[in-house]
Formats: structure tokens, C-alpha cells, sequence
């Protein structure tokens, strides 16, 4: 029954509406490493029964898709969630994101509720991975560092719209266009809790598709920090998201250098390297990186 998996590897998440078929089969032909098939804010009331059997039924005609089909359900803060669980898991998607949570409760529910689908269905107990929206009400600030060793989790992830509401704040910017404090404590915290989880940590969206520039930058300073991946809500986004976390050529000779540095000085806790001085946790961070580019 396996409850916990490998943390994820995926670098981009690509939204797609799940009420619009043109739109997730767009979203599935294109190079997202995630296609994430929204139920929750891009569906209107009205059409949620619509959109659960169009998402089921597009996950059971691409059998062969089908690790890459993820489902965000509606929050258990609402009444969705097991009308969501009960119509797209005999689908069997390739995962599932759980947004506003209000702590790791919320994630141990999640689990007991697909374990019984699973069952029911067919399914390998357990074999359904999650992302967690961390981030999205105030209550769930205060449990960031909470998701070591809870069942499925495979990533965190942040996000500063339904924040804002939360709080009653009526901006979560800056004038200058960046985000203002709080926002920033959430995206801290968020690659703080993935570290203490041991999961992969993955960066909120850009609102603004057509600024692709702007996402680059903002993609490679976030993966400095420690994230991994990124969230999308455009099919322009997903080629710069997966260029900018995926380690380049130079990153990767250099790694391996200090990775056969220390293989050649065995026992060695310090070694002189280029007019410096490296410890262990720049080989720890070198074979972090090459594990992430399959070098490892």
C-alpha cells in the first residue's frame, strides 16, 4: 500500500479548464510536464457536473496520457469535493491537487477518501499522487512545515490570489509590481516546508503569459532558492518554465567536477577548489543537481 512516493520531478504544471476540450487536449499536446485539469477556479458553479464527467472521460481516452493528467478538485472547504473524487477516479488520473487546505488535516482526509475510490475501482491503494496548495487561507500559514511523512505528498506548491482573500487584503502587491511581504513569507515558507517534507517545492504562477521574460526571470532566481518546478496557466509559458529549471551544460560539468573532486580525496571534509574552499554541502548540492539532470 504505497501511501508515500518519490518526490515529484515534473518542472512545469500546466492548467487547463475542465470544462473546455479544446483546451486540455492543447494542454496535453504540448510539452507541459503536468497538464492539470482544473475543476476548481476556472469552473463556474454551473458547470461543475458538466466539467467532472468531460474530465473523466478525457482522462479514459488518453490511457497513454494518463501520469500526466492531474485533476485539480474543489477544496473541502466546499461542497465539490467528493462529487470531484467520486466522478474522475475511476478515470484513474495521474494524480491530484488539493488547493486551500487548512493543514495536513486536509491532506489525511484526502487520503482516506482515495483509498476508499481506489478500492473500489480497481486501483492500487495508495498509488495516487498529490500537490498541495499550502499557502491559500491564513490558517494553513501557521502549518507549512507540517507535510513531513504525510501520505501521497509528492510537492508543495503556493499561491497569493485566494490569500489576499483570506486576510482581507484588498492587493498583495508591492506599487512596484512585486509581491509585498506576506506574499513573499508564503513563498519562504513554501520552499521551507517542501525541504522539511523532503518533497519538491513548485513556484505559483505568473499571471502575465505574455511576459515571457519576466517568467524567465522570475523562474531562475525561484530555482536559485530551491525551487523545482512551476506552476503555468498558459501553453506559451511551458517551454521557458522547463528550459529555466533544467540544469544547463556548465551546471552540470561543474557538479560533476566537484563530484569527482571529493570521490578522489575520500575522507576529506574541505578541499581547495578554484583559488576557494569546498565542504560537504557543496557536494551535497552537486549531487543534488545531478540526480536532477539523471546523472546520478
Amino acid at each position: 500500500m504505497p501511501t508515500h512516493h518519490q518526490p515529484s520531478t515534473a518542472r512545469s504544471w500546466l492548467f487547463a479548464p475542465g470544462d473546455s476540450e479544446k483546451k486540455m487536449t492543447k494542454a496535453m499536446e504540448g510539452t507541459a510536464d503536468i497538464v492539470l485539469i482544473d475543476l476548481e477556479d476556472a469552473v463556474a458553479t454551473e458547470n461543475k457536473q458538466l466539467a467532472r464527467t468531460m474530465v473523466h472521460d478525457f482522462i479514459k481516452a488518453n490511457p497513454a496520457q494518463r501520469d500526466r493528467l492531474w485533476v485539480r478538485i474543489n477544496p473541502f472547504d466546499g461542497p465539490y469535493t467528493l462529487g470531484d473524487l467520486a466522478a474522475i477516479m475511476p478515470a484513474q488520473p495521474g494524480g491530484i491537487m488539493l488547493p486551500k487546505v487548512y493543514g495536513r488535516a486536509d491532506v489525511e482526509k484526502l487520503d482516506h477518501c482515495l483509498s476508499a475510490l481506489e478500492v473500489a475501482n480497481g486501483i492500487e491503494e495508495g498509488s495516487t499522487p498529490v500537490i498541495v496548495l499550502i499557502t491559500e487561507t491564513a490558517e494553513a500559514m501557521f502549518h507549512t512545515g507540517s507535510y513531513k511523512g504525510a501520505p501521497r505528498v509528492v510537492a508543495l506548491t503556493w499561491g497569493a490570489e485566494d490569500l489576499a482573500d483570506s486576510i482581507g487584503a484588498s492587493s498583495n502587491r508591492n506599487p512596484d509590481g512585486s509581491y509585498s511581504f506576506t506574499y513573499e513569507l508564503a513563498r519562504s515558507l513554501t520552499v521551507l516546508g517542501a525541504a522539511a517534507a523532503g518533497v519538491t517545492a513548485i513556484e505559483t504562477i505568473s499571471a502575465d503569459f505574455k511576459d515571457l521574460e519576466a517568467l524567465r526571470i522570475r523562474a531562475t532566481s525561484v530555482r536559485r532558492d530551491g525551487f523545482r518546478g512551476m506552476l503555468a496557466i498558459h501553453p506559451a509559458q511551458v517551454d521557458v518554465i522547463n528550459a529555466a529549471f533544467t540544469p544547463t551544460d556548465e551546471e552540470i560539468a561543474e557538479a560533476q567536477e566537484v563530484v569527482d573532486i571529493f570521490a578522489a580525496n575520500p575522507g576529506v571534509g574541505a578541499i581547495g577548489y578554484k583559488g576557494g574552499m569546498l565542504d560537504r554541502p557543496y557536494l551535497a548540492r552537486a549531487e543534488r543537481l545531478l540526480r536532477q539532470a539523471g546523472k546520478l
